[in-house]
């Protein structure tokens, strides 16, 4: 559904045109008298892609997706022709028509996912079927090329895991659906669903441990993991996390970027953007490491105040830690799961940590927490255990 929305301060359009979600950026404030003159454009906008008489170039003449909606407008119309019986265009090959589709899609990307979905159609997708014609590939050649990323060596000859034969998949998939819209065949991946994934538990620490670890890391990254433990933020946010977005006088920080491959980015999604409450040791944290970095951009930052180098300080600082105190060697983003189940095990309300951990609802909250879930109602199994060895069932009050 359409609607007007604010980021930093600014009012944005939100809505949808030939499947494509679009986002037009203005330089109005979020004031009342600006979203009223905005909802009557919006209205326009929306009565006339009823009609079919919508131009984007109209509307939005400096937008990089004017260029997009031309290039469709083209091809729809090439598809009309072609229908009122001129010749058909040739069918291309994949690796032809994979580089029409991702200059069309990349509009919709963020630079982290181009690199993931380039790098699985460079590595596994073009070797084995660039040079085929979209339509001549088949549900067995697919079935068959499975099979091989199947047995495909990755590190230490362990063949590939299931979660990753379905990454390098993805692309192929969304490309020859694609295809097969547009040059009229059956998309061969009818039928083929994705592997299943083995369910991965969490492995978050108790409150002792994590005292354990505050108490005995280094001095310099106590206040950051201090962070980290306590508020549920991911890698990116905590590493990206700017002084700007700390707010003591009301406790709360507010997660509006976050850092991927060395670029500050939007979140993760729309319901990343969320303000987490400060807890006591998180404030104190803060202010002391105001007094170390408060004069620059960053609040965890390097000598020359740029963000910290994740994957550096999980190598120095994070598992030497773990090494020291004895404990599990874990990922440093069970910090994220331990203050989620910290949270459950205090009695907060599920709401308020699904916001605090930047889901939209409490299901995934349940769905990956559920043990960790304290027993409100004292039905855990105990009235069973007494039926058994024949005791009396108390009545819940």
């Amino acid at each position: 559904m359409a609607s007007i929305n604010a980021r930093n301060g600014l009012l944005f359009f939100d809505f949808r045109y030939k499947g494509q979600r679009c986002r037009e950026y203005t330089k109005l404030t979020d004031t009342s008298a600006h979203r009223k003159r905005m909802e009557i454009i919006l209205v326009r906008i929306e009565a006339e892609i009823t009609l079919g008489s919508f131009v984007y170039g109209n509307y939005f003449p400096d937008s990089k997706k004017c260029e997009l909606f031309d290039e469709l407008e083209k091809k729809v119309a090439v598809a009309r022709s072609e229908r009122a019986g001129e010749p058909q265009c040739q069918i291309p090959t994949l690796a032809e028509f994979t580089d029409v589709w991702f200059s069309e899609k990349r509009v919709e990307w963020r630079d982290s996912y181009i690199r993931s979905i380039t790098g699985a159609i460079n590595s596994y997708m073009l070797p084995a079927f660039g040079d085929r014609k979209v339509s001549d590939i088949t549900k067995a050649d697919i079935l068959q090329f499975r099979t091989t990323l199947a047995k495909e060596p990755l590190r230490k000859s362990s063949p590939l895991k299931a979660s990753s034969i379905n990454k390098a998949l993805s692309p192929l998939r969304m490309i020859l659906n694609e295809a097969a819209d547009r040059y009229d065949f059956n998309s061969p991946f009818r039928g083929i669903k994705t592997l299943r994934v083995q369910r991965v538990d969490v492995e978050p620490f108790t409150l002792e441990e994590v005292q354990c670890f505050l108490d005995n890391v280094r001095e310099d990254f106590h206040a950051y993991y201090t962070t980290r433990f306590f508020t549920g933020m991911r890698s990116g946010e905590v590493d990206g996390l700017q002084w700007k977005y700390v707010d003591f006088e009301r406790r709360e920080i507010l997660i509006r970027e976050t850092i991927v491959h060395n670029k500050m980015t939007y979140t993760k999604t729309d319901g990343s953007q969320r303000e987490i409450y400060m807890s006591q040791p998180v404030f104190d944290a803060l202010q002391e490491q105001y007094k170390v970095t408060g004069g620059g951009q960053f609040v965890f930052c390097n000598r020359d105040g740029k963000p910290l180098s994740n994957n550096n300080v999980t190598k120095r600082v994070w598992h030497p830690t773990l090494r020291f105190l004895g404990m599990k060697r874990r990922p440093p983003y069970q910090t994220r799961h331990t203050a989620a189940t910290l949270w459950l095990g205090s009695g907060e309300a599920p709401e308020w940590i699904a916001r605090q951990m930047g889901h939209t609802t409490t299901e995934m909250l349940f769905r990956v927490y559920s043990r960790y879930v304290p027993n409100l109602t004292r039905q855990d199994g105990s009235a069973f255990e007494r039926l058994l060895q024949g005791g009396k069932v108390e009545e819940e009050p």
